[in-house]
């Protein structure tokens, strides 16, 4: 009888009846771009429609009470639109990029303190006023900055201010073949440009304006980091886990370390997140239900969590990932105590409404994606898994509580997961429970360590303890890491396939939640579906052939693909330096699903500098060579150019026929210059993988 009456969960949660048509309005807008004249007025006669709807007769507007729905659904959605278009700094127009030339010069102020990298330092500037023509003008926008360690020079600190003439690039992507799209990802930062500055390229000016608030973040994080350096050493790797744990800070972080947390399934550890958060707000709660003032008021306590929570958000950088995670606890927090009948999922909406109002390119943000499904997973899911087991036993209860928990996150998150990471850690159940509850004590610890700091006796104990757990955390990490088939990799996945899955996860799971026989078996035809598919893009990567030269600065890497298989040809490191092939050739063997043949592919043919690979030749100068021996001109279809080779375009050609020339990314850009000169005036076909990213030929 209640199953009968229950309330539908859209009428429990208006709030999804909000999010829904906004988060459609974003997506058109990102991936269609309707113009302004387009969207307003359209937008402006649905508002017209719904004031009209408002002030007809009772009768009338009941019998056409759809149209009121449809009204509001369709102003939200354009509002979706016009939030993306208020968003992008590029419809500006003081925004800089739009008066910039090479002439120009910029007032920039250091917007955070700056990060120290392997060449440079690193920070974000924020462009003030711009200088042509002797005439200023005030402008706004982001830049990348980065300034070079080969000289000696003052470096600025945040809140500084610099003077820079010209040398601005636009941020563009390696061009690689599956790559990460860097340039989309700080475009949705609204970040365009970046500068590389000498000591001779920046004069520092004496101006300082520095935010009141940001400084204290800055210095507060800046001494909560030198503590933990101070007390828990000994080790770079457990310094950085310890670190990243507390306040998300990743630059100390070892590249190897993060790859054994990833391919087990606790990386979320490391990232402040939605967990970090909760620990605290629980342990908070505990502390203020057994304070006589505060437990008798809710307001007072409400407004107690949500600052240290907030402090403790803005204290960790106020990144965006943990922001997130602060306005969704906030949502759920107010909804709990304000409105006891509030629905959890109406929170949840709520949250990621205002967060998408606030910036709606979150929407494209991993983190954002990973976070809303694993707490709609554990809220949908984690209370379903749970009954399914019982035990009198508290402690196998509680571990199964636990279990439940890690499961229901992972059902939603795992298409995501698939889709972006293209594996699947099959021990993620046994890292998490071991790792969540020792990451836990460490955490605690940490915050007790950076309070008590000053009593250097105390700080010190609590130090070596945070040290031993840390270290005790990363070697259970590293053994799951080095188990046999610890890890499902390389598993095919687009965002086709992802939806697919999608479908067939919610079908599924509804279905077996409310026995409903109908919704399983559409879940197996979405399934069937999602096997087509993913069977079709199997049977095309089977056919592929193809040579592809990659863009990797300072080195040289080439990949011969066929069907399954590739051959690597190229630079030593990449054998040696795990973080150079990850970072730069495995997207691209991923996306076309390759793995090495230790036997050179039966398909090539090489001697000295020729390579055959079926129909096509390529030839690698890396050197200064001697063509005398060479009696008929040698038809190629790729010449590549690596490493400097002292060698002149005309007398090259003289002996060799290109079809293209391709300059990679181990040369020099002074001395790609001068190649492109030469072949222009000969009328020759040539590419710069540093410009124009990865080369890739198609073999028929």
């Amino acid at each position: 009888m209640s199953a009968k009456y229950e309330i539908p969960l859209w009428k429990k949660a208006p709030f999804i009846r909000i999010l829904l048509p906004f988060l459609t309005g974003i997506i058109i807008r990102y991936y269609f771009e309707p113009p302004y004249y387009l969207i307003l007025p359209f937008g402006g006669i649905t508002a017209f429609i719904y004031f009209i709807f408002s002030i007809i007769p009772l009768a009338y507007r009941y019998s056409f009470k759809w149209v009121q729905g449809v009204s509001i659904s369709l102003i939200i959605f354009f509002a979706g639109m016009l939030t993306v278009l208020q968003k992008d700094v590029r419809n500006d127009s003081n925004w800089f990029g739009h008066l910039y030339n090479d002439s120009s010069s910029l007032i920039i102020k250091v917007n955070e303190p700056l990060i120290e990298k392997e060449k440079s330092f690193k920070a974000e500037g924020r462009v003030e006023k711009i200088i042509k023509n002797g005439t200023g003008k005030n402008v706004t926008g982001k830049i990348l900055l980065y300034f070079s360690k080969e000289d000696l020079m003052q470096l600025p600190k945040y809140g500084d201010k610099i003077l820079i003439s010209g040398g601005l690039q636009l941020i563009k992507n390696a061009g690689n073949p599956g790559g990460f799209n860097y340039s989309r990802y700080m475009a949705f930062q609204q970040t365009f440009y970046q500068v590389f500055l000498k000591q001779n390229k920046f004069v520092l000016l004496n101006l300082h304006n520095e935010n009141a608030l940001y400084s204290f973040i800055y210095n507060a994080r800046r001494k909560v980091i030198n503590i933990l350096q101070e007390f828990v050493k000994g080790n770079k790797k457990v310094t950085g886990i310890a670190e990243a744990l507390l306040i998300g800070y990743k630059e100390d972080l070892d590249k190897d370390v993060v790859q054994a947390y990833s391919n087990t399934g606790v990386v979320h550890i490391i990232a402040i997140s939605g967990m970090h958060l909760g620990l605290i707000y629980a342990v908070l709660l505990w502390i203020f239900l057994r304070l006589p003032l505060i437990k008798k008021s809710t307001a007072i306590r409400v407004v107690t969590i949500l600052t240290c929570l907030w402090l403790f958000s803005l204290i960790t950088g106020g990144s965006a990932s943990v922001l997130r995670s602060a306005v969704m606890f906030t949502c759920i927090l107010i909804g709990k105590e304000f409105f006891k009948q509030s629905s959890i999922y109406n929170s949840i909406a709520a949250s990621a409404f205002l967060l998408l109002c606030y910036d709606p390119f979150l929407l494209w943000d991993v983190g954002f994606q990973l976070s809303y499904c694993a707490v709609v997973g554990i809220v949908w899911l984690q209370k379903p898994i749970q009954n399914l087991f019982y035990s009198k036993h508290k402690p196998l209860q509680y571990l199964w509580q636990m279990c439940s928990v890690t499961i229901a996150a992972q059902v939603l998150t795992l298409p995501i997961c698939i889709y972006y990471f293209h594996q699947i850690p099959t021990f993620f159940l046994l890292t998490n429970l071991i790792c969540v509850p020792l990451s836990t004590v460490i955490l605690f610890a940490e915050i007790l360590l950076i309070f008590l700091s000053s009593i250097s006796v105390i700080g010190s104990l609590l130090g070596k303890f945070i040290y031993v757990l840390t270290w005790f955390m990363n070697f259970i990490i590293d053994k799951c890491n080095n188990l046999p088939l610890s890890l499902i990799d390389r598993i095919y996945a687009t965002p086709t396939t992802t939806a697919v899955l999608y479908l067939f996860v919610f079908a599924a799971v509804a279905g077996l939640l409310q026995f409903n026989k109908k919704l399983i078996m559409i879940s197996l035809l979405f399934f069937s579906f999602f096997i087509g598919i993913w069977s079709y893009g199997k049977i095309n990567l089977i056919q592929q052939k193809k040579i592809i030269i990659y863009n990797v600065s300072r080195h040289t890497a080439i990949d011969f693909v066929a069907a399954d298989k590739y051959f690597f040809l190229g630079d030593e490191e990449f054998k040696t330096d795990g973080a150079l092939q990850n970072f730069n050739l495995k997207p691209a063997r991923i996306s076309l699903q390759v793995n090495q043949n230790r036997d050179t592919l039966k398909s090539i043919q090489h001697s000295k500098i020729l390579w055959q690979f079926y129909s096509k030749k390529i030839m690698i100068i890396d050197t200064t060579l001697s063509f005398a021996s060479i009696q008929n001109k040698i038809k190629v279809d790729v010449l590549l150019i690596t490493k400097n080779a002292n060698v002149d375009i005309s007398d090259i050609t003289s002996f060799v026929m290109p079809r293209c020339i391709v300059f990679d990314a181990s040369n020099s850009l002074w001395k790609i210059a001068q190649w492109k000169k030469q072949c222009s005036f000969l009328h020759l076909s040539y590419f710069t993988t540093a410009e124009q990213g990865a080369f890739v030929l198609d073999v028929k």
